[in-house]
C-alpha cells in the first residue's frame, strides 16, 4: 500500500482536519454565484413574460415562438386566435407568444 499512499501523506491527511464550514464555504460561494447568474435572471424573465402574456389583447401583433407574425383576433384564457394572413387565423397557445410588435409592423392592411 505505500507504493500507492506514501505513510507521509497519510498522517498529514488525518491531522490536517479543518472546520466543517470551510469545507461547505466553497459549496455556498458556488450556489450564490448560480443564483445570481442564472436563477435570478431567469425568474425575472419568466415574470416578464406572464405579465406580457397577461396584458394581451385584440389588435396586438405578435411573434409566436415558432417565428409566426400575426395579428390578434381573439383573446381566451389558454388560446388567442392569431390572423396571420388575409383570412387566414390560427388558434395558438398563450404563453407560446415570444414578443409583443409595435403597432404597423404586419403591412398591406
Amino acid at each position: 500500500m505505500d507504493l500507492i499512499i506514501p505513510a507521509a501523506w497519510a498522517q498529514q491527511a488525518g491531522a490536517a482536519g479543518g472546520s466543517a464550514w470551510l469545507q461547505l464555504l466553497p459549496l455556498v460561494l458556488i450556489f450564490v454565484v448560480f443564483y445570481f447568474l442564472l436563477i435570478r435572471p431567469q425568474t425575472k424573465r419568466a415574470k416578464e413574460h406572464r405579465e406580457m402574456v397577461g396584458k394581451l389583447q385584440t389588435g396586438d401583433e405578435v411573434v409566436t415562438n415558432g417565428g409566426l407574425l400575426g395579428r390578434i383576433t381573439a383573446v381566451g384564457d389558454n388560446f388567442i386566435t392569431l390572423e396571420v394572413s388575409n383570412g387566414v387565423a390560427i388558434k395558438v397557445q398563450k404563453f407560446q407568444v415570444a414578443q409583443l410588435m409595435p403597432k404597423g409592423t404586419i403591412k398591406g392592411d
